[in-house]
């Protein structure tokens, strides 16, 4: 069990005790990525309760290397066992699920095993913006596709990665995608490349997250990720964009306008009234279809409720992000700043 952090005082307690509860579990290897929180001190605390917890620490960042990459690569160089369970801090496992998941693996000879954990979003802005990106991202990366060996789709989220070390070591490990910022998708990609079998996963039986504490820290992780997950494509970008505008947003405008017009009219009503319901039915449509996603990845159907404001906050983002990586600018992450090279 691999877990790199990096000012994580808020979650690496909850995560390393979860991990620690796990039934057959080994080691757990945990790497402080230079905190300049109470990260270290916290550890330093459980280290004394739980047998197997490890502390790495990471003093400097080879040129070359982001972050968590080298965090996790030093420690797979010093983990122990058959499959190596890469993990990030703010990840909350469920009991029993290691094992679950070991016979999973091994029963369907999967070599890389990817959660896509239950996601927690306490505030009205990652209720409203955290499950559309997710039924976005499933729709780009589809589970069946992805676990399909005939298929070339391939993705895993870093979240939760459950890997044999004979094919980690095979592909080249993390060292192999060094200054990837999404190591996860390039890792799971040669994986399947070099014939490895893989298995994507809604996993909010398995594990549940919360990904981000504030506004701003949400905005700069899907600034940084978004337009890689589209696969540095503008055109699918916009595509998406262009969708939610033409088929969602429009549509609820056009609806509002069309029910102000009508008010105190004679002659035109029953035209306005006629265009209004088609518009009212476009959104019902949109809606109730939205909620069915939710519910298949593991999210609460109310909260198609804020499906409005996401829309314009996943707009937002989405072009923000072809911004910044098209103009050649940088992203920034556990105040570490990237150059997001050109698009």
């Amino acid at each position: 069990m691999i877990v790199p952090a990096r000012n994580e005082e808020a979650n690496i307690e909850r995560a390393v005790r979860s991990l620690a509860a796990q039934a057959g579990r080994g080691e757990i290897l945990v790497v402080d990525d230079q905190s300049q929180d109470r990260t270290g001190e916290i550890l330093e605390r459980l280290k004394g309760e739980i047998a197997g917890l490890r502390v790495l620490q990471i003093e400097s960042l080879p040129e070359g290397w982001l972050g968590k990459n080298y965090a996790v690569a030093t420690a797979a160089k010093q983990a122990k066992g058959d499959w190596l369970l890469f993990t990030d801090a703010d990840v909350e496992h469920r009991p029993g699920s290691l094992v679950a998941l070991l016979e999973r693996a091994e029963a369907e000879h999967v070599d890389l095993c990817s959660l896509s954990p239950g996601q927690e979003t306490p505030t009205w802005w990652e209720q409203a913006v955290i499950p559309l990106v997710y039924v976005q991202l499933a729709k780009l990366y589809r589970f069946d596709e992805v676990s399909d060996p005939s298929s070339t789709a391939a993705a895993a989220n870093g979240q939760y990665i459950l890997i044999r070390r004979e094919v980690y070591e095979r592909v080249g490990g993390h060292a192999a995608v060094r200054g990837e910022i999404l190591e996860d998708i390039a890792l799971a990609r040669r994986v399947k490349a070099s014939g490895g079998r893989l298995r994507f996963l809604p996993g909010a039986e398995w594990a549940r997250t919360r990904m981000y504490s504030s506004f701003a820290e949400m905005w700069r992780g899907w600034t940084k990720n978004l337009y890689l997950l589209y696969g540095r494509r503008p055109g699918r970008l916009l595509a998406t964009v262009a969708e939610m505008c033409l088929l969602d947003l429009l549509p609820l405008l056009g609806a509002f306008v069309l029910i102000m017009l009508m008010v105190g009219r004679q002659r035109s009503a029953a035209v306005l009234a006629l265009a209004a319901a088609v518009c009212v039915l476009l959104v019902g449509w949109r809606h109730a279809l939205y909620a069915a996603q939710l519910k298949r990845l593991g999210f609460h159907q109310r909260l198609a409720c804020l499906r409005t404001p996401g829309l314009v906050l996943v707009s937002a983002l989405l072009l923000n992000s072809a911004r910044i990586y098209c103009l050649g600018g940088m992203v920034q992450w556990k105040g570490r700043r990237y150059s997001a090279g050109g698009g």
